[in-house]
């Protein structure tokens, strides 16, 4: 029995009909659209004390106050986005709330810094999970590269494989994340009540080491804000998703947006603080989770267990975006703004296309930033941040625009919104542009560039079909009227040979075959043959003196051409066999697939009808 590799690996083919069995409930929801910003807090506090460690261990107490503000403009955006999922129970992506609200151009910039976001967030959650990982076995930290990209291609395959099977897959390492982290944030906040929180010996020695290189100020700590909020990433992501939600689908996407901010700001508090009360500053070989876990639980079995969760959840984190990248990128394609392959369906009715080009994407970032969290987290936040700005400030024009009952106190809630994340968006721009952030604010027009050639490109072929339509029945008449002439280049007589020259013959009598003269003596052996097994078709030798085979042959169909000009360009019947196996293609030229490029792509006398190439394979059973 062969066994299809395709099936195994991928499964069996969904029916279009299945889909609404594919929809998910909150639990695993919350597994599926909350990864990314729950596992965040396995580096937001660490990029808090990043900058905050920079004016010496005093200036570290401000990590509580920076995280608190964190959580309250946390607290801001889910009500926004609460509005969002109920005004937009079809997926109310900043995209399309931007689009729809505030014209193409925001749309677009929304669209674009989202994109932008869901690659970061696939490269710097893979990254930092490895970083916990090498934290624990630091044996591992030279193939860092290799883990990411191979733990990449692992979640590509899951969610290839279908957002229901993904969701299953991807409860139990969420679940069990979430489980320790409030446990070691508990054991460790009882400890701290009690007084029994200690710091290992080397932690307490990594803080004393501290040196003051800078003077706490305003602008640090609006720096340290803007590396935290890389804690806030992943939120928009319900409410992109609104319509993979079983019904009733805004409410249960609601609530799933309410329990996973909720966690976030448990977690991300809890962190802080214990970090914060531990003396904990940022090591280049051990992350501060790691730090603070390792002072609560010791080196014992729950230490390993936090920090395998921790791991295995940041590189599953990169699921939110194989789940937020592929919807966006098929809505973006079916309004054209996207090459359409990026709209199909693939067998496991998922958007297959845009999840490998996720996939691809994220791991050139990792191999280009050797996979160092550090060096990819300052072009973070940036495109998720105008997002929210975007996605809040076309909820106020909607809801100014139908009002309805209401009315003022949603805009209210929305446009407060709008200017807190506007705000915190001018920090973060201004603190991380010279570190890298630049990157992203110059990649913003390039993407809005290239979505509007690609708007552009449809258009035309749209209007170049539809206008042309009048030309093609001209043509089809004069097809009708006069009988094509047609053209059948060979090389030899074999049985593809013979198979092209009888479907031209069922195409018109006036057939013609032409051979170009590469090689003299095949050349002659093939003229006694073509006489010898009568063939009633004219052969025709084209000669060749610098070995070309497209120059002649389309030279010589210009003089066709020329003959007849109502009849219109000759058809050209091309005889191809094709191996059994892909890879013998490699093991023969070919020359029928380059003539038939180069005659699609050379444009025959101006106001003529395009030329007709058809392909005749002759498959080979060897």
């Amino acid at each position: 029995m062969t066994v299809n590799w395709r099936r195994l690996i991928l499964g069996n083919p969904l029916a279009t009909s299945a889909i609404e069995l594919e929809r998910i409930g909150k639990f695993r929801a919350l597994a599926v659209f909350s990864s990314d910003a729950l596992s965040s807090v396995a580096y937001a506090t660490e990029e808090i004390l990043l900058v905050l460690v920079a004016a010496g261990t005093l200036s570290l107490d401000f990590s509580i106050p920076v995280a608190a503000v964190i959580c309250a403009l946390l607290a801001v955006v889910t009500a926004s986005y609460w509005q969002t999922i109920h005004a937009y129970p079809n997926g109310g992506g900043a995209f399309i709330v931007a689009l729809d609200n505030l014209g193409e151009f925001w749309g677009l910039l929304a669209a674009a810094s989202l994109l932008i976001d869901y690659v970061l967030t696939v490269a710097v959650s893979v990254s930092a999970g490895v970083f916990a990982l090498t934290s624990a076995i630091p044996s591992l930290h030279p193939y860092t590269v290799a883990i990411c990209v191979f733990s990449i291609l692992v979640v590509m395959w899951i969610n290839i494989r279908g957002i229901r099977e993904s969701a299953g897959i991807f409860a139990v390492p969420t679940y069990s994340f979430i489980f320790l982290t409030l446990l070691m944030v508990g054991v460790g906040g009882v400890a701290l009540i009690t007084g029994h929180l200690h710091a290992p010996p080397d932690i307490e020695m990594a803080h004393a080491a501290v040196k003051t290189s800078e003077t706490l100020g305003i602008v640090l700590l609006l720096r340290a804000f803007a590396s935290g909020c890389t804690a806030m990433t992943g939120v928009e992501a319900v409410s992109n998703g609104v319509p993979a939600f079983r019904s009733p689908s805004p409410r249960n996407a609601g609530l799933t947006l309410v329990w996973m901010s909720v966690l976030l700001a448990l977690m991300f508090l809890g962190i802080t603080t214990l970090a914060d009360h531990l003396n904990i500053v940022p090591r280049d070989a051990e992350s501060v989770v790691s730090q603070v876990a390792r002072s609560v639980f010791g080196h014992g079995a729950l230490y390993y267990a936090v920090q395998f969760a921790t791991a295995l959840i940041l590189m599953l984190a990169a699921n939110t975006s194989f789940a937020g990248f592929p919807m966006l990128a098929s809505v973006l394609a079916r309004s054209s703004y996207l090459p359409r392959q990026l709209g199909n369906l693939g067998d496991r009715l998922a958007f297959t296309n845009g999840i490998v080009a996720l996939a691809g994407l994220a791991a050139i970032l990792i191999i280009v930033f050797g996979g160092d969290t550090n060096a990819l987290v300052p072009l973070y936040a940036v495109g998720v941040f105008i997002g929210f700005s975007l996605s809040q400030g076309g909820m106020v024009a909607r809801w100014i625009r139908i009002r309805g009952k209401g009315w003022g106190a949603k805009a209210l809630i929305n446009g407060f919104g709008c200017i807190c994340t506007t705000v915190a968006l001018v920090v973060i721009v201004e603190a991380k542009l010279a570190e890298g952030a630049w990157l992203i604010v110059l990649l913003l027009p390039v993407l809005l560039f290239l979505f509007r050639a690609i708007h552009r490109h449809y258009d035309l072929v749209t209007r170049e079909l539809s206008t042309r339509l009048g030309g093609t029945g001209k043509f089809l008449r004069a097809l009708q009227a006069h009988e094509p002439k047609v053209v059948v280049p060979i090389s030899k007589i074999h049985r593809g040979t013979l198979s092209a020259l009888s479907h031209a013959r069922s195409l018109s009598k006036d057939v013609t075959a032409v051979v170009v003269n590469i090689e003299p003596r095949a050349t002659a052996e093939l003229k006694l043959a073509w006489q010898a097994l009568g063939f009633k078709e004219p052969l025709v030798v084209l000669e060749s003196p610098y070995r070309s085979i497209i120059a002649p042959l389309t030279d010589y169909l210009q003089t066709v051409d020329a003959r007849d000009p109502e009849r219109g360009p000759a058809i050209v019947v091309l005889p191809q066999f094709v191996p059994r196996r892909w890879w013998q293609n490699i093991l023969h030229n070919q020359t029928a697939l380059m003539l038939r490029t180069a005659l699609l792509y050379r444009r025959v006398a101006e106001g003529a009808e395009a030329r007709i190439v058809v392909d005749v394979p002759y498959h080979l059973k060897a």
